[in-house]
């Protein structure tokens, strides 16, 4: 054992037993441990709460138009309709209506890379 370890063991062999029981109190508040439920004298450790559960990453994005300059309106309705394949009349609406959802459910990669096609149109959008 280390040293270190072994300084506290010594200074655990002084203690009496009203303080060694709290000293166990406070390492299971400390630590968010219990001792009753150790197997074989050894302490069970538990994660801070939470810590378990894995955060789920998103995998569905919604494509947002959320602003086109008038200047650059023709480029970006020509992404527009490239995307969503509507009309020349529908996908004017669109873009004149900005913000406005342009798609939903889209694959992260897939809708990266509309995004970036609209942005180099003149436009800019958002993934919600």
């Amino acid at each position: 054992m280390s040293e270190k370890i072994d300084q506290i063991v010594e200074e655990l062999k002084t203690l009496t037993l009203l303080e060694a029981s709290e000293l166990v109190s406070k390492i299971e508040e400390t630590f968010g441990v219990d001792a009753s439920a150790a197997a074989g004298g050894t302490m069970v450790m538990a994660g801070p709460a939470g810590a378990a559960e894995e955060v789920e990453e998103k995998t569905e994005f919604n494509l947002m138009l959320d602003e086109v300059p008038a200047d650059k309106k023709i480029a970006v309705l020509k992404v527009v309709r490239s995307l969503t394949g509507l009309g020349l009349k529908e996908a004017k609406e669109m873009v004149e209506s900005a913000p406005k959802q342009i798609q939903e459910g889209m694959a992260k990669d897939a809708a990266e890379e509309a995004k970036k096609d609209l942005e180099a149109a003149g436009g800019k959008a958002s993934l919600t």
